[in-house]
């Protein structure tokens, strides 16, 4: 007898899955906007309970202009925010040995603090005990004065951060002084030199040549 293959079918009805869909579509539709909602409410609440208690507690005031110019006080290579005023050479002399002399030594080589007059590195011929003292003071092996690229950068750190014991002591017109003296010692200007906005930055400082820009030109 020949074997007859069979098929075994089931009804079903596609039908009854529409309203299932269908309901499933407009619950998911309907639980978005919901949590839209309570998004929307909670962003609401949040800013109004913010700006209360901003308003409460008093943060953010706002400063007075003349309270920010004090804080205000980077200069820039090119002299940008330098300030009014002017010191000689004379001047700065007589400031550095009552004012800076204790740490830096009398002629700025001694240390212990940085050492601010002649060339960098272990020894110079015209410094011939320089050795024995970087020996002491390791930190004597850099110097100020060759180092630096900006003359205007030596004013801004010594009227930023100079007395050590009393930062911010001094005038502008002492500190335009000690710059002056600073950079005479350093064979960059003149015994009879004055200091102020419009000369302190045509000084060329010889670390200037030995410095990389990082930023890249506008």
């Amino acid at each position: 007898m020949p074997c007859i293959p069979s098929t075994t079918t089931t009804p079903s009805s596609l039908g009854a899955w529409v309203p299932m869909a269908v309901w499933r579509t407009r619950m998911f539709k309907w639980l978005l906007r919901v949590l839209r909602a309570l998004c929307l409410g909670a962003l609401l609440g949040f800013s109004a309970l913010h700006a209360q208690t901003a308003a409460e507690i008093g943060l953010g005031l706002a400063l007075e202009s003349a309270e920010i110019a004090r804080y205000s006080i980077t200069v820039f290579p090119d002299g940008r925010n330098l300030p009014p005023g002017q010191g000689s050479v004379l001047q700065g002399a007589q400031l550095y040995q009552e004012k800076c002399a204790v740490c830096h030594g009398a002629k700025g080589i001694e240390g212990p603090a940085a050492r601010l007059v002649g060339s960098g590195g272990f020894f110079s011929w015209r410094d011939p005990l320089r050795p024995l003292r970087i020996a002491k003071y390791p930190l004597l092996v850099l110097s100020v004065g060759a180092s630096w690229p900006y003359a205007t950068t030596l004013f801004d750190y010594i009227r930023r951060a100079m007395p050590r014991q009393a930062p911010k002591t001094l005038s502008d017109d002492e500190v335009y002084a000690l710059t002056a003296y600073l950079l005479q010692r350093n064979g960059l200007v003149d015994a009879d030199a004055v200091m102020d906005q419009q000369l302190l930055p045509q000084v060329v400082m010889p670390g200037l040549a030995r410095t990389v820009n990082a930023w890249p030109p506008s």
